[in-house]
């Protein structure tokens, strides 16, 4: 796909977020529109995959660490083909397979369960590393947010991948500098976190995370090594191309208005 078709996917998973978290009357939107450019690449460009055979053994697998992001993963997936566009106005109700954390025993496409944040590291190695005792060429790829890679067992899986020279294993650090409870730099001393990767012993990439074109080709640098884990650090903002979420906390976990839901609409109809 063209950088401009990926882009237009891009800013229609967000409005899929939108009208998603509107009819569901609950979830957290502004997770998603920061990784938005990221999930159009690896979903419609990057990742081997087969809608129509979900446990295909040779695929790419997908861990989206930061779980509460899940209604954008669910957009990627209903878009790729995975079920029906209108599973997704089920979001978090008891009747629906699509829940406030992927599932992956009921959600087709769905490599990992997610809650507790912090575990998609070790859970993607743990891919990683099953997959090269398997003989089968693929890639693990992971989405990490800044605020949850203030638990410890993100680096401690980020030393053992190292040592187990994981070059199939890649990381996007969604850094757009929120968390829950407020900014990450005013909560943490996580910054400067490329640092952090780079003491690990990983291979790091600082780039645009809504650059599509630099997306691609930071995967492309990161497949060239075959010893090393790769860390790309992306660069930005939550509630993208959302105006009144852009930089805003509020929208960590909120349900927009009939009225915000046209707003989005019309903010994004000539980007898509």
């Amino acid at each position: 796909m063209t950088v401009d078709e990926l882009s237009r996917i891009a800013n229609r998973l967000r409005l899929d977020v939108v009208e998603t978290v509107h009819a569901a009357g609950d979830g957290h939107p502004g997770p998603c529109m920061s990784i938005a450019d990221i999930m159009s690449v690896l979903f419609f460009d990057e990742m081997k995959l087969d809608p129509q055979n979900p446990r295909w053994n040779e695929r790419d697998r997908f861990v989206l660490s930061k779980g509460h992001a899940c209604p954008i993963l669910y957009a990627a997936l209903a878009r790729k083909g995975y079920f029906p566009l209108e599973e997704l106005k089920g979001l978090r109700s008891l009747d629906s397979f699509l829940q406030g954390h992927p599932d992956m025993n009921k959600i087709p496409g769905v490599d990992t369960v997610s809650g507790s944040l912090g575990n998609g590291v070790a859970i993607g190695l743990g891919m990683a590393q099953g997959c090269k005792m398997q003989g089968i060429e693929n890639y693990v790829y992971v989405i990490v947010g800044d605020g949850e890679e203030e638990e410890g067992i993100i680096w401690e899986a980020a030393m053992a991948a190292a040592k187990m020279k994981a070059g199939n294993l890649i990381v996007f650090a969604d850094l757009n500098n929120h968390q829950s409870g407020g900014k990450v730099t005013e909560l943490s001393s996580l910054y400067p976190v490329q640092d952090k990767w780079e003491a690990f012993h990983w291979h790091v990439q600082s780039i645009d995370g809504h650059d599509v074109a630099a997306i691609r080709e930071a995967i492309a640098q990161a497949k060239k090594l075959t010893d090393r884990p790769s860390l790309i650090a992306c660069k930005t903002l939550k509630g993208k191309n959302i105006p009144y979420m852009e930089d805003n906390n509020a929208w960590h976990k909120r349900v927009p208005t009939e009225e915000e839901v046209e707003l989005a609409r019309e903010a994004l109809k000539d980007k898509m």
